[in-house]
């Protein structure tokens, strides 16, 4: 299977290694004093603004107003503004005047150096601890200058890693379900797009009804669930060709295909005989292998980052609940005992979490638990939400919410929401049109 791959060449400038940096991004809790941070427009190179006239000034600034907004978005950041800068961008690359920035209180600093030529855009950036008057990182890429939305997230993301000690989740895609029309009658087709909502791409046409789409784990194919002829069918696509291929026709109802960690497998639910089993498919062979054989409803099962277990959610205890046990089936154990019913576990990429959707008393939360179901805690509570799915770093979930409809239909909509597992800056997310069932993709970068 193939890789995506986009010609970026990165190189060192420089790096000061802070042993005891002043600055400090605590990522452990809800964070309600964001760091201070400037983002100062890039300098553009006179050869380059020569060259390619305007367009090239706007690029500088337009790079600058995305890591800005990756910052913000996260909650842990204060971006500071522009109009409060004193220092101009040509000179602040050099070398800052640190007093003029620690003037405005800022404690962090972006300063970046951009260069259009032969067809070919150079982006350099640095990274400065203001408390200790020091360059904390430094970093250039070359690339074509239609990438530079991806050199933004990119940078985004070595920044955020330097200042939190975390990996970034900016250089991702988000794949949905979008949807359109009445209630009654609704529209939907595959839709992905960056994780700031910019470069939204359909994938269907939706003349099919399409449900789950998952990423595998080079971002290449996604699995999903589609109705021909109103019978269920599991697809594989590729993303960049549009190649579709079926996976199998199987008997009864399917349910929530999703791939393994190495890709080479796909694990779903279907029903045979009034009863629901996880079951295994190898994708080069076509060998399916049944996981689960018990007379109660087994769905939605996730492998965790290992491939060693496989959460899924089970009526066999009576209600709804959350389950583990070994990827071959064996060590069955109950990990959720609180009230309410539970579903659509998803092992976090770190291993350490479950993600999960709640119902209780006709209300839905999105909630997180340790493998072995201690340490509940629910994040979010709304009328109608679920399918939670991880950031590629465990640290942020994404997961879609439904407004109650009319009597006739009227005021219904579904939309992308976001939330940090302490359950801090929970914000909606941009889409063209109403969605559902996102998934988050890895780094592209990787």
């Amino acid at each position: 299977m193939k890789k995506i791959y986009l010609a970026f060449f990165i190189y060192f400038i420089s790096f000061n290694s802070l042993l005891f940096a002043l600055i400090e991004v605590d990522i452990t809790r809800g964070n309600l004093d964001p760091l201070p941070i400037a983002v100062s427009p890039l300098h553009v190179d006179m050869e380059s603004a020569e060259q390619e006239g305007m367009k090239v000034k706007e690029l500088g600034s337009n790079i600058s107003s995305i890591i800005e907004r990756n910052f913000k978005n996260t909650g842990l950041f204060n971006p500071l503004k522009k109009e409060a800068f004193v220092q101009k961008p040509d000179i602040a690359h050099l070398k800052p005047r640190f007093e003029d920035w620690r003037l405005i209180k800022a404690q962090a600093l972006v300063t970046g150096k951009l260069l259009v030529k032969n067809g070919k855009l150079k982006v350099e950036f640095r990274l400065w601890d203001l408390t200790a008057s020091k360059e904390m990182t430094a970093l250039a890429f070359t690339t074509t200058p239609s990438n530079w939305r991806r050199v933004a997230h990119i940078i985004s993301d070595k920044i955020y890693e330097r200042l939190t000690g975390e990996e970034g989740y900016f250089d991702t895609r988000i794949i949905y379900v979008s949807e359109s029309g009445p209630k009654s009658e609704r529209v939907k087709k595959l839709a992905i797009m960056d994780q700031d909502g910019a470069n939204t791409k359909y994938l269907t046409l939706g003349n099919e009804l399409v449900l789950t789409p998952r990423f595998n784990p080079t971002n290449q194919m996604v699995t999903y669930l589609s109705y021909f002829r109103n019978m269920p069918r599991v697809y594989l696509l590729d993303i960049e060709t549009g190649v579709q291929e079926v996976v199998g026709n199987f008997p009864g109802m399917t349910f929530a295909p999703r791939f393994s960690p190495d890709g080479k497998k796909i694990i779903m639910s279907f029903a045979e005989d009034g009863n629901s089993d996880i079951y295994t498919m190898d994708l080069e062979t076509r060998v399916v292998e049944r996981i689960t054989n018990h007379s109660s409803i087994d769905t939605s099962p996730s492998f965790s980052p290992d491939g060693k277990y496989i959460a899924f959610n089970s009526d066999r205890s009576g209600l709804q609940q959350l389950y583990v046990m070994r990827s071959d089936g064996s060590n069955v154990k109950r990990i959720s005992f609180e009230k309410g019913i539970y579903g659509t576990p998803v092992w976090s990429p770190r291993g350490d979490l479950i993600a999960f959707t709640k119902m209780r008393k006709g209300r839905f939360y999105i909630g997180v638990m340790r493998i072995d179901g201690s340490g509940e805690r629910l994040l979010t509570e709304n009328y109608y939400q679920e399918a939670p799915s991880w950031s590629p770093n465990g640290r942020v979930l994404v997961f879609y919410r439904e407004t109650k409809a009319g009597s006739k239909g009227e005021g219904f909509s579904a939309s992308l929401w976001s939330i940090d597992i302490t359950g801090y800056n929970e914000r909606k997310l941009t889409t063209k049109t109403d969605a559902s069932d996102p998934s988050w993709s890895s780094l592209l970068s990787k």
